[in-house]
């Protein structure tokens, strides 16, 4: 079993930045690809972006593509998200996922573990 818990959010103006961590309890490695999906307040959840731990290979979502980078750190077991230039339609909770199930779009894609999330709410 794999444990994941995220940090790393808060409350910021539209505009600012947050990074977000997901430590996890085995070899990041091992997880072969990883992800941040977000829910809000009435939505369904929605990948944000990807990474595949082996390699450079990452998937954003339209929304955040040239504002969120995804990088994951194998030496330190952990997953990132800077958030730039953020909007209040960032506004939800994030959630990390590993070992995605299937091999298909990794945004998609159901994950076997899930962290239990950090809220990130960005005010106009």
């Amino acid at each position: 079993q794999v444990q994941l818990v995220e940090s790393g959010g808060g409350s910021v103006q539209t505009g600012g930045s947050l990074r977000l961590s997901c430590a996890a309890s085995s070899s990041t490695y091992r997880l072969y690809s990883m992800a941040w999906f977000r829910q809000a307040p009435g939505k369904e959840r929605e990948g944000v972006a990807a990474i595949y731990t082996g390699g450079t290979r990452t998937e954003y979502a339209d929304s955040v593509k040239g504002r969120f980078t995804i990088s994951v750190d194998n030496a330190r077991n952990t997953l990132f998200l800077q958030m730039n230039s953020l909007k209040p339609e960032d506004t939800a909770m994030y959630y990390c996922a590993a070992d995605g199930i299937g091999g298909g779009d990794p945004l998609r894609q159901d994950y076997n573990y899930w962290g239990q999330g950090t809220r990130v709410t960005v005010s106009s």
